[in-house]
């Protein structure tokens, strides 16, 4: 029986317009654009502005997008998958507001919340939908209105997370191209390092958990660090190694984008040249589930069908791992 498997065949994107630069966060907190730059790669990020405007909004922008270069209609998507932290609502899912907002009025649809890994556990789960046979076009978006839970007073985290959404579409492909292969990983004892302390059930809103300004990022940053660096690294090379690939096998290493020393550890760690690594951290920052395809959306056309991409990342709770793709299209 011939396999199907999923292969990306449309990349969208969408970053809000406004600009809060190193500088414009010295007026803010108690920081300097060497010291931001320095320790994260980052001399900008993007802030979605607007009243009503929501993680929903991005992600609406970014499948439009894809639609239109991949010339269909949103009445032909079978299932829409939003990776966010940072839902529109806590009920109903962001990525049935996003099926409302483009027209996908034929598609289900629902929401990963792993963090930064969010869009990759999303991914995969997708690809599982086409290579069944039941579904043959699949949206997953990954989108993070961070600006909605950052603390503007702490410089701890306040210097690292931006606004932003990217998709793909899956199709199936009975050819040797597409997802070949992943490993996922999650270890909830993390949490202590990674939350947001108040507004899920166990700490409902309050006025005095909104006081404590508990509804923001909280993060101890060497502990999450320090896991970050090993175990993104890891995770990329033992699905190297799983496929037998070696370095020169690799045509691009696509990082999640928290950290300019955490993505360049990963590489090292794979052997990889920093040619081979996509990079933009240091114009949007951390958007969390947004990085990814984001990644995939700027570097598009410097893609060839047939090139071999990790994806790598990692998230609070903890959540890592990596996936092995086969791009299945030029540009």
């Amino acid at each position: 029986m011939t396999k199907i498997r999923a292969a990306i065949t449309a990349v969208g994107g969408f970053l809000p317009d406004f600009v809060l630069s190193n500088k414009e966060l010295e007026k803010l907190v108690d920081t300097t654009d060497e010291w931001i730059l320095s320790r994260t790669g980052i001399s900008e990020r993007r802030i979605l502005k607007g009243e009503g405007k929501g993680t929903s909004d991005m992600c609406a922008e970014a499948v439009k997008v894809l639609c239109a270069k991949r010339g269909i209609d949103p009445m032909e998507i079978d299932l829409l998958i939003c990776g966010t932290v940072t839902p529109d609502f806590p009920f109903p899912a962001t990525a049935n507001v996003i099926c409302d907002k483009v027209g996908a009025k034929n598609a289900w649809g629902f929401d990963v919340a792993a963090a930064c890994s969010g869009f990759m556990f999303g991914l995969v789960t997708a690809s599982k939908f086409i290579e069944t046979g039941t579904h043959k076009k699949v949206v997953v978006v990954g989108g993070d209105k961070m600006s909605s839970i950052i603390d503007y007073s702490d410089r701890a985290t306040c210097v690292i997370f931006g606004d932003g959404a990217g998709a793909v579409l899956l199709e199936p492909t009975t050819e040797e191209f597409g997802i070949m292969d992943s490993i996922l990983k999650t270890d909830g004892s993390g949490r202590q390092f990674l939350h947001q302390k108040s507004g899920g059930s166990v700490s409902p809103a309050t006025h005095e958990t909104v006081d404590a300004k508990q509804h923001f990022v909280y993060q101890e940053g060497q502990a999450v660090f320090k896991f970050a660096v090993t175990n993104m690294a890891e995770v990329s090379a033992e699905i190297m190694d799983k496929n037998n690939l070696k370095p020169d096998d690799i045509a691009w290493l696509v990082p999640h984008q928290a950290n300019k020393r955490i993505i360049d550890a990963t590489a090292n760690r794979m052997g990889l040249a920093s040619e081979k690594v996509m990079l933009n951290i240091q114009k949007y920052g951390n958007t969390t589930a947004g990085t990814l395809p984001l990644c995939l959306f700027d570097y598009e056309k410097q893609l060839k069908k047939g090139d071999n991409i990790i994806l790598a990342a990692f998230g609070g709770g903890f959540t890592w791992g990596a996936v092995y793709i086969k791009w299945a299209y030029n540009s």
